[in-house]
């Protein structure tokens, strides 16, 4: 296939970018900057590798964040609120009294606006009006996806007028098979701690040793196996913050002998195995949307980081701004 990008006007405002370059092809929308479609060569056909749904229209409505750039912040902030310079910011609540993924009126659910990058790229631009789903501060994000010859770029930025947080995560689920469960998929992180959480999801504020639980995924174990009874893993995994840079985060492995690795320069990253991933029609063909049906690997800073001062700061100001580099990397496995 030779290297190209065209966009789709679908109507309604809905735009989708189709990339290809090598054995990879990509569909992203403008809605939530989702990434609806991401193929990969393997074996004599094209495994599509991110769970999406067969219309493009669905994205309007997207309740499990498929494919979707999460935020302004990523994650659960408890109580929906956190204090600023002093003051109080109040969010409004859409996961009980707590804000998921930058609330209901997140980035997940805007339209960006999109253009032609070059062969293979596509970028595309969101500006945040102050007090926009109650966050302060007026921001700029700016989005790049490009395709290498086995590989996918997503570089995020952005910029603030004034101190905010930001913490940004793709939400992709991830079935290297194509179809079916994840649960004989094999992940493997070196990641030696991770954040206990409470019974809504919220950390206790604690760094835990992932030793003994099922979120240690040191030994690229099945994730049936570190899960057997499948109680599920939602969790934010941390990375040791003096790792090589040229090392992958996450390696995931499926039983068809296809293998992707994560490269990223955030502090952590929340691994949720789609338990609650409701069952429901509309995928893509060959596809299930159902529990346990694909694996979210979602670079990001901390959950909460904005109630716990002794995490790594959100907080980005016209002085520091946003930046995030994430690369998915397909191969073969090793014999």
């Amino acid at each position: 296939m030779s290297d190209r990008t065209r966009i789709i006007d679908h109507g309604g405002g809905l735009q989708e970018a189709r990339l290809i370059k090598g054995g990879l092809s990509l569909s992203l929308l403008n809605f939530g900057a989702a990434t609806r479609d991401l193929r990969v060569a393997h074996r004599g056909r094209q495994v599509p590798v991110v769970l999406g749904y067969q219309d493009p229209r669905a994205y309007l409505d997207n309740p499990f964040y498929l494919g979707a750039i999460a935020g302004r912040v990523a994650n659960r902030i408890s109580g929906a609120r956190f204090s600023l310079e002093g003051g109080a910011v109040l969010l409004p609540a859409n996961e009980g009294r707590n804000l998921l993924h930058g609330g209901a009126g997140g980035l997940s659910h805007r339209f960006w606006q999109m253009e032609a990058a070059g062969e293979a790229a596509v970028s595309l631009f969101y500006r945040s009006p102050h007090g926009e789903n109650g966050f302060p501060g007026e921001v700029t994000f700016r989005l790049y996806v490009s395709l290498g010859e086995n590989s996918v770029f997503y570089s995020i930025q952005a910029e603030a007028d004034r101190p905010t947080p930001v913490s940004l995560a793709q939400h992709n689920y991830y079935n290297l098979v194509g179809g079916g469960d994840i649960c004989v998929h094999r992940l493997t992180s070196a990641a030696s701690r991770y954040l206990p959480v409470d019974a809504e999801g919220l950390p206790t504020g604690s760094v835990g040793d992932v030793a003994g639980t099922r979120f240690d995924f040191r030994q690229g174990e099945t994730l049936a196996d570190l899960d057997p009874q499948q109680r599920g893993v939602d969790i934010n995994i941390c990375f040791d913050a003096d790792r090589a840079p040229v090392l992958p985060v996450a390696a995931l492995e499926g039983p068809n002998g296809l293998r992707m690795r994560v490269f990223s320069d955030q502090p952590g990253a929340q691994i949720y195995t789609a338990k609650h991933l409701a069952a429901h029609d509309g995928a893509l063909a060959g596809q299930t949307l159902a529990p346990f049906a694909g694996v979210c690997i979602e670079p990001q800073g901390y959950p909460d980081a904005v109630n716990n001062a002794q995490f790594p700061s959100v907080i980005i100001s016209p002085d520091q701004p946003y930046q995030q580099e994430l690369r998915l990397e397909f191969s073969e496995v090793p014999e």
